[in-house]
């Protein structure tokens, strides 16, 4: 009898052939019955056990993992890209280099937020900025109850809309990802972001990983042929999407990911994201950590 899993998974082209009906299984089956969008579930999955499987921001499971909640990883991707680009700035109000905002106010959705991290690392390890000397502006908590902002982090009032406040000068930056505005006054921080990237990549060797696939542990534990299979499905349909993804893109296996888990650990240690340093190998079990 197949295992049906309640599954909080977004429509990515790596994802839809499982979301379509072309990749599928006899032993388990995934009910995708998750918000849209899904971050909107990852509160509901590490509070409340409310998914047995899908997908979860990177930074969201290294905090799952260091709180002691109940999920696996498998060493698949489903989403991730150079974040470069997402921290921008209005210079009708004064060009900014980064290391200008030190002592300025900053916003960002979450701190805790994945893209908040890969920027905020870039800045600091490519730029120099000392993030401990700027203001981030928050729009809401981090997704684990237990888990506390830095005392450098100020709430912004029930409503507000960073990026407007960005183009109004009420912040001096916002880290935005997708949502920075199409205005011709907004200019990135990082200069020529797209080459900053390039270059980064060929030196670090990974794209930064934005949402990665668990499952909770106890599928693991009991139906581990689950899991295989899951994983299995996640291959297929990412071999069915090639052409349709970005040309660089992170990949499967857990060798693979090492170095960017890594320094997604030890940027989020440096961030006061984790409280303590975790390893890679803790993040998957003996079913997980030996799938492809």
């Amino acid at each position: 009898m197949a295992l049906t899993l309640r599954t909080n998974l977004a429509d990515y082209a790596v994802t839809q052939a499982m979301k379509d009906g072309r990749v599928q299984s006899d032993l388990v089956t995934l009910d995708y019955c998750g918000p849209t969008p899904a971050h909107n579930g990852f509160k509901a999955m590490v509070r409340e056990n409310q998914f047995d499987a899908g997908e979860l921001a990177i930074v969201t499971y290294l905090q799952a993992k260091a709180f002691g909640k109940p999920y696996v990883l498998l060493p698949a991707p489903i989403s991730g890209r150079f974040q470069h680009h997402c921290a921008g700035f209005n210079i009708d109000f004064g060009h900014l280099d980064p290391k200008d905002i030190e002592g300025k106010k900053v916003g960002v959705r979450t701190y805790a937020q994945t893209t908040g991290l890969w920027i905020r690392g870039v800045l600091r390890h490519e730029y120099g900025v000392d993030l401990d000397k700027v203001t981030w502006m928050t729009l809401g908590d981090g997704h684990l109850a237990e888990y506390e902002d830095p005392e450098n982090c100020v709430r912004l009032p029930a409503g507000s809309n960073s990026a407007q406040m960005m183009l109004d000068g009420q912040l001096d930056a916002a880290l935005l990802g997708e949502d920075m505005p199409k205005d011709p006054r907004v200019r990135t921080l990082v200069p020529d972001p797209h080459n900053a990237a390039r270059a980064w990549y060929e030196r670090a060797g990974f794209v930064p990983i934005n949402h990665m696939f668990v499952v909770h542990e106890q599928v693991s534990k009991q139906r581990p042929e689950a899991v295989r299979e899951i994983y299995r499905m996640i291959a297929e349909s990412r071999a069915l999407a090639e052409g349709s993804t970005p040309a660089v893109f992170p990949p499967l296996g857990l060798e693979a990911n090492r170095k960017g888990l890594q320094t997604a650990i030890d940027w989020a240690l440096d961030q006061k994201i984790i409280a303590r340093r975790l390893s890679v190998d803790e993040l998957f079990d003996d079913v997980t950590g030996s799938l492809g």
